[in-house]
């Protein structure tokens, strides 16, 4: 395979990222004093802001969390190289033999024809070499739970346990529905069983994610667009209340619902 022609370019680019780090790790007192676990924070939040740059397809705020990232993989390393344990080749290197593994339908013998025969190869792979006793052993634990509850049916999926067809889970999903309204009508005005009622709204919510998976669409990512469309609106409604003179905590759900109702037109 050719090099790309900006080959160059990068691999100095990068390289000039690594004297920066080794600069700052030796001469800026800040840098200095930071610590894998220091940074683990740091790094959970520029990836939270990488995932709002995407959802706003901005691609010059994409370009700059993206560099933030890579800023700290590379203090990672560094502080890596410190302690011995490994540097940035390592890093790079074992990512590399890893990607040939997991690719024997590229590097291999192995025939994957789609898609879903790739993803397949992948977690059998992953599995035998975590060695794992559970296929859903990888998921890590502090996953949020709405991704969590995706890359379990993925996991799962991977080893052939998944529904046939989209409408068995759409089935699924109309039967957990009802069973939900059935032990807790809306109408009624008994008190609820909260510890079954959290139980029987978790199986809704698996189901529903199940489905999103058959058709194609990530939760997160829909759940996270309608989050965003709510907050544009409610700052519509509480803009334009003041605007009117008004206070949106004395106005009725009437009054607000006119404001909303103009969001919604916008």
């Amino acid at each position: 395979m050719s090099e790309s022609p900006n080959r160059k370019t990068q691999l100095d680019a990068f390289d000039r990222l690594l004297t920066i780090m080794d600069e700052l790790r030796e001469q800026c007192p800040w840098d200095r004093k930071q610590t894998i676990e220091s940074l683990r924070h740091l790094t959970i939040e520029e990836t939270f802001e990488l995932s709002d740059a995407i959802l706003e397809n901005d691609m010059e705020e994409i370009k700059k969390e993206l560099g933030d990232i890579l800023l700290h993989i590379v203090f990672y390393a560094k502080i890596g190289s410190e302690k011995e344990a490994f540097d940035i080749s390592a890093v790079i290197d074992s990512l590399c033999e890893k990607l040939i593994r997991r690719h024997p339908h590229i590097y291999g013998n192995t025939v994957a024809d789609d898609e879903e025969a790739v993803k397949q190869n992948w977690e059998k792979i992953k599995l035998q070499e975590k060695g794992n006793t559970s296929v859903l052993g990888g998921v890590p634990k502090s996953l949020p739970a709405l991704i969590k509850a995706m890359r379990i049916q993925e996991k799962a999926r991977g080893v052939g346990f998944d529904w046939e067809e989209k409408q068995q889970v759409w089935e699924k999903v109309e039967e957990e529905m009802q069973e939900f309204k059935a032990e807790f009508n809306a109408s009624s005005e008994e008190s609820i069983d909260k510890e079954k009622a959290t139980g029987e709204f978790g199986d809704l919510l698996f189901s529903l994610i199940n489905y999103a998976r058959f058709i194609e669409i990530n939760p997160e990512e829909a759940l996270e667009k309608t989050n965003l469309k709510f907050i544009k609106r409610f700052q519509y409604l509480e803009t334009a209340a003041k605007k009117a003179g008004k206070k949106i905590e004395d106005m009725s759900l009437a009054e607000m619902d006119v404001y909303w109702e103009e969001a919604k037109k916008l």
